[in-house]
């Protein structure tokens, strides 16, 4: 069959999708990296919610993605900016949502990491009226539901901790207080502007050296208490520069969605593990490319994970943020859900054009379990808004 996808000035050009999809199952345990998937949450389509109340979650089907993600290898980052976290997953969701997950994953003995912040604090009409023990409060409460259910801790940067922090040594003071009473060594995660514009001068200087050095500061106090680090500034120089730097058995996870294979593969210095958004959709096909560089076979990793740079690419571009929507249009096209809603309403934060490349990049690449499902789907996509089929 062929699709007619939207193309510039109001035409459409030719798609024939393909027919056969990429042959993917299990396989064992990874050996040489720790890779994390950040998943997404799937909504309650029946809710009846407005874009701005608490979020109508769709349990069985979000579950049922972690265990996707599980029985290919890959851990789960859980209840990150990818679940839509600050952007319709409130903070009483994404808490139900760790403590569900964190269940699943014992028993399905998986791997889980999950995001701790402070988006209890709300913004007002003034900004982040709080201070700065309200702001480590806010990351204790959250701490304590990750550690009660299980979960390695992944600590967020904090949109309210940037508002009120007055400098480098606030965030010293935060951070530190937070690794002292955590239980197990916690993941530590770098979110850059891009991703989140709130977050504009983290760790206390726009001056990304200085924000480095500050960062690498807290690390250095508390070795012990530090799993590893996410870096999520889509900069491949600095993160490698960056991670040269880390003390000995602190791991750096890639987070940079636009050259995760070069920095997965890594370099007679070194390695990145992973903690990536785009394995959402990319699991199988990332879990076969990692398990292919266990064998040392660096050259067939990026064979196999160079390609799906292009994807990753256009779901990322900017308004980076907005990458969400790319992501679940994919689940949902891929057979993982049944519909194309998201919490918040955040389908329709990207454009039909968007949409279709997505498809079509995600298509050729062979991601479809059921190429024929995906088709039909997004030719009812398509016909839904007004392009011909």
């Amino acid at each position: 069959m062929t699709l007619h996808l939207p193309a510039p000035g109001g035409t459409t050009r030719a798609y024939h999708p393909r027919t056969e999809p990429l042959a993917l199952t299990a396989g064992a345990p990874f050996t040489s990296r720790v890779v994390f998937s950040a998943a997404h949450v799937v909504a309650d389509p029946y809710a009846d919610v407005p874009p701005d109340g608490p979020a109508a979650v769709d349990w069985d089907a979000t579950l049922a993605f972690r265990r996707h993600l599980w029985s290919h290898g890959l851990g789960v980052a859980e209840a990150m900016d990818t679940a839509q976290r600050g952007m319709g997953l409130d903070w009483a969701g994404a808490a139900e949502l760790i403590r569900r997950s964190a269940a699943e994953a014992k028993a399905a003995g998986g791997r889980i990491a999950c995001g701790v912040g402070t988006d209890q604090l709300f913004a007002t009409g003034i900004g982040y009226p709080y201070s700065l023990d309200q702001v480590r409060a806010a990351y204790e409460e959250q701490l304590a539901v990750c550690e009660e259910s299980g979960g390695q801790a992944i600590l967020m940067a904090s949109r309210a901790l940037r508002a009120v922090a007055e400098g480098p040594e606030d965030y010293l003071e935060v951070y530190g207080h937070l690794l002292r009473q955590s239980a197990e060594p916690v993941i530590l995660h770098w979110l850059g502007p891009m991703f989140d514009p709130a977050l504009e001068g983290y760790w206390g200087s726009t001056d990304l050296d200085a924000a480095t050095r500050t960062f690498l500061d807290v690390i250095a106090a508390h070795p012990d208490k530090v799993d590893g680090i996410k870096v999520s500034l889509l900069d491949a120089r600095r993160e490698v520069e960056l991670r040269r730097k880390l003390p000995d058995g602190v791991r750096c996870y890639t987070g940079d969605d636009f050259h995760y294979p070069e920095l997965i593969a890594g370099d007679d210095q070194g390695f990145s593990h992973a903690l990536l958004g785009i394995f959402d959709p990319l699991g199988p096909l990332a879990a076969e490319a990692v398990r292919t560089l266990d064998t040392g076979h660096a050259g067939a990793f990026r064979a196999l994970l160079d390609p799906t740079v292009e994807l990753s690419r256009h779901l990322f571009q900017a308004p980076t943020r907005y990458y969400k929507t790319g992501v679940v249009l994919l689940a949902w096209l891929a057979g993982h859900q049944s519909h194309f809603t998201m919490v918040g309403g955040l389908q329709s934060a990207r454009s039909l054009p968007h949409l279709a490349r997505a498809y079509e990049l995600a298509d050729g690449l062979g991601l479809f379990p059921d190429p024929a499902l995906a088709e039909s789907r997004m030719k009812h996509l398509l016909t839904v808004h007004g392009v011909a089929q």
